[in-house]
């Protein structure tokens, strides 16, 4: 008689994991329930954090046009650091977060309430992610270090904001588009309002694309009394999308106008066509939206790496013209 096949929960996986990631296939089994608790397994959010770091980094470098070999430090230093810090703040989140998720279906199966590691653990767990990223911020600039240290503030209150608001998409935003400001003033030595202009964009995006992730949690969250974007837009969900769609892409476009020097209208058309495609990915995300699909919800939220890597990629011509 054979042995029941295990299910990925009984494994130790996790539910909304990609499936037949590197984590479960390839890490030492010790290591893999602090790289899940880190979401290793689950790599969506490291881009959505790196990728306003990206955008920061090359509008500044189109801004002033004077790439250096740092800079290219910079690119991959912000790669390191935001796996790191996406995986301490997703540790944090775990920890605040211990008694409520294992009272969601879709979370139940994380580190912490399936009892795959302790309190202890998590909190040694964070606190080692979160030197060794503190490490490489010392490899910037005084200006962008402090602002390294100040993005703590957001990280550290994010966990909290569904216990108070209905807007908690807001603070995550402010967290997870720090990089846009960092990785400007990284290159440039100031901060200056391209960033800003960029930062506020990189909040409304995140509006827009965690407003899709958490309709898969709606009816849970009503049960425990968790707030979101999700559950207080209900049904008018496709309006308010539409209005961070806009913001994202007239903040963005804002924000090259005032970067790219004047004069410079090839850079300025190239630069531009970041967030002219960028919002034709996020119209064609509304249209495929459909929020009582839950698998459509998370392949949606899941696109948003490359709805991201489109400015990216204009920004990063647009440097070389």
């Amino acid at each position: 008689m054979s042995e029941p096949r295990q299910t990925p929960e009984a494994e130790g996986q996790v539910s909304d994991a990609v499936k037949g990631n590197w984590v479960d296939r390839y890490a030492p089994p010790a290591a893999r329930p602090y790289l899940r608790l880190s979401r290793a397994d689950r790599p969506i959010g490291t881009w959505l954090l790196l990728l306003p770091c990206w955008w920061g980094l090359l509008l500044a470098i189109v801004a002033d046009g004077q790439a250096s070999w740092h800079d290219l430090w910079i690119f991959a230093g912000c790669g390191f650091g935001a796996f790191l810090m996406r995986g301490a703040g997703c540790t944090w989140n775990d920890i605040t977060d211990r008694h409520i998720d294992g009272s969601v279906a879709r979370t139940a199966s994380r580190p912490i309430p399936s009892g795959q590691v302790t309190d202890k653990g998590a909190v040694a767990w964070m606190c080692a992610q979160a030197l060794i990223a503190f490490g490489i911020l010392l490899t910037f600039n005084w200006a962008a270090i402090a602002l390294g240290i100040l993005s703590l503030l957001p990280v550290a209150v994010y966990p909290f904001a569904k216990r108070f608001t209905w807007w908690p998409q807001i603070f995550l935003g402010l967290a997870f588009n720090w990089g846009a400001l960092l990785a400007w003033t990284a290159h440039s030595g100031a901060l200056q309002w391209p960033a800003v202009l960029l930062y506020v964009a990189g909040i409304s995006w995140t509006l827009f694309y965690d407003t899709i992730y958490a309709h898969q949690d709606k009816e849970d969250d009503a049960l425990i009394g968790v707030k979101s974007t999700a559950r207080l837009f209900d049904r008018d969900t496709p309006k308010w999308l539409r209005r961070f769609l806009v913001g994202t892409v007239v903040l963005i476009g804002l924000a090259v106008i005032a970067a790219v020097p004047r004069g410079d209208i090839l850079a300025l058309v190239i630069a531009l066509g970041g967030p002219w495609a960028m919002g034709w990915h996020m119209a064609w995300q509304m249209r495929m939206f459909d929020m009582e699909n839950m698998d459509r919800l998370l392949m949606l939220f899941r696109s948003n790496r490359n709805a991201g890597l489109l400015p990216v990629l204009f920004f990063a011509v647009a440097m070389l013209v």
